[in-house]
């Protein structure tokens, strides 16, 4: 399974990708789980923006799961997304004040 890793200020995020499609690239309009494992403390808060700056609702989640084979540091977290139009697509991740972003490349 593909593995993407998010990039910000005072925590980190692992994502792993679970997609029929070989990735890069998504296809637009294809759901997307996203197992995530994420440091820091307290909930996690997601967002999602398309290419053109404009946020857009999670599809599920995020769930708290109680542990798998994805070893990775922090807190594991699962969560749904769709990806409707081709582009640069930002999935923000949030615990606290500290944040951490990930960009996906989504095809036609």
């Amino acid at each position: 399974m593909p593995e993407v890793r998010g990039t910000g200020r005072g925590l980190q995020a692992w994502g792993l990708m679970m997609t029929r499609e070989r990735y890069p690239p998504l296809r637009a309009g294809q759901d997307l789980k996203i197992v995530w494992r994420v440091t820091g403390s307290g909930p996690l808060r997601l967002a999602v923006f398309d290419p053109h700056g404009e946020e857009h609702e999670v599809v599920w989640g995020p769930e708290a799961h109680g542990g798998s084979s994805f070893k990775r540091p922090g807190d594991e977290w699962g969560a749904g997304y769709r990806l409707g139009e081709p582009g640069c697509w930002r999935l923000r991740l949030a615990r606290g004040a500290a944040t951490a972003d990930v960009w996906l490349r989504v095809t036609a």
